[in-house]
């Protein structure tokens, strides 16, 4: 168990950039805070930041940075198909792929997957929880795509882990998009006949997570929290993350079978209903669309997507 609550990183009144527990109740008192230049962090001082932390003084925090950089996070781990409506009503027509074409599969016409489906983000995906998301030209083709996900955040390295110590690996959790191209994730004239989740999904900085990690300690499992997408204010997903399929003791004990997961891993647990490719007329995201991604007490991630010249 971590020795913190909100591990937050952030620069300091004098310029220095310090690790620190922020000392909020909740997102709205983030903001209130933020908002009248009232936000403070107890300095954490540490070699590493899922080693041993030590307390110190409480500090004014001038700006807040992202929490995670490249080189804390080995490899960043997916769950698909990890939300009961998601899985019943929209990403079957993922699974639903031919050689020769994409069908939409009716819904409830298939059963939940008997484990987790598990795919990789390497860690280039990561980015902050304000900056803009550059979109290559190769995915740019009108397919883009949002998804809204809780992240995990491991604490240490484990290997088997049974799901009744899982909690005991978990540093904590932040708000995600899982930032996806569904033509180089499905249409078999880029894809194949198989969807293809990695490279769909594994373009730069297609992974900004938020401002903050929070401790099991502040929100257990995670599983009492309610997610909320908006595309240019415009609400796209809500739901609560009680309708996981699969909890978080369950994809950390599964993803460490036979794997060891090193501390710093990220693991996006999937993604509600509410994706623009799950509409019967699809809202892609364009250049300029501003997506934000709320999770209550983990903050949010607030992005704009920038096409490459």
């Amino acid at each position: 168990m971590t020795s913190w609550s909100r591990l937050v990183r952030f620069q300091a009144a004098d310029g220095s950039e310090k690790l620190g527990d922020l000392l909020v109740k909740d997102e709205q008192d983030l903001a209130l805070k933020w908002q009248r230049g009232e936000l403070q962090a107890v300095e954490l001082q540490g070699s590493s930041l899922f080693g041993p932390l030590a307390q110190g003084d409480a500090i004014k925090v001038q700006k807040l940075l992202p929490v995670l950089r490249r080189s804390d996070v080995p490899i960043i781990r997916c769950i698909g198909l990890n939300y009961m409506k998601h899985s019943k009503h929209n990403l079957y027509r993922i699974m639903a792929v031919s050689l020769t074409d994409i069908t939409a599969v009716q819904e409830g016409g298939r059963n939940p997957p008997p484990y987790p489906s598990v795919f990789i983000k390497p860690s280039t995906c990561l980015s902050g929880f304000s900056e803009d998301i550059p979109i290559p030209v190769i995915a740019q083709e009108g397919t883009l795509d949002y998804e809204g996900e809780l992240a995990i955040v491991i604490g240490k390295d484990g290997r088997n882990i049974s799901k009744e110590a899982a909690l005991e690996y978990v540093a904590g959790y932040c708000t995600s998009n899982d930032v996806s191209n569904r033509a180089w994730q499905r249409d078999p004239a880029k894809a194949g006949g198989v969807p293809q989740w990695c490279f769909s999904k594994g373009f730069d900085k297609f992974a900004p997570l938020g401002p903050m990690i929070v401790s099991p300690r502040v929100v257990g499992n995670a599983s009492g929290l309610h997610l909320q997408t908006f595309v240019n204010g415009e609400e796209r997903q809500n739901s609560p993350t009680n309708d996981l399929l699969f909890g978080v003791e369950e994809l950390v004990s599964f993803c460490s079978q036979g794997t060891t997961l090193e501390a710093g891993t990220v693991i996006l647990t999937g993604t509600p209903s509410g994706v623009a490719m799950g509409m019967k007329e699809p809202k892609y995201l364009k250049d300029g669309d501003v997506v934000e991604v709320k999770i209550s007490q983990l903050g949010s991630v607030k992005n704009t997507m920038v096409f490459e010249k």
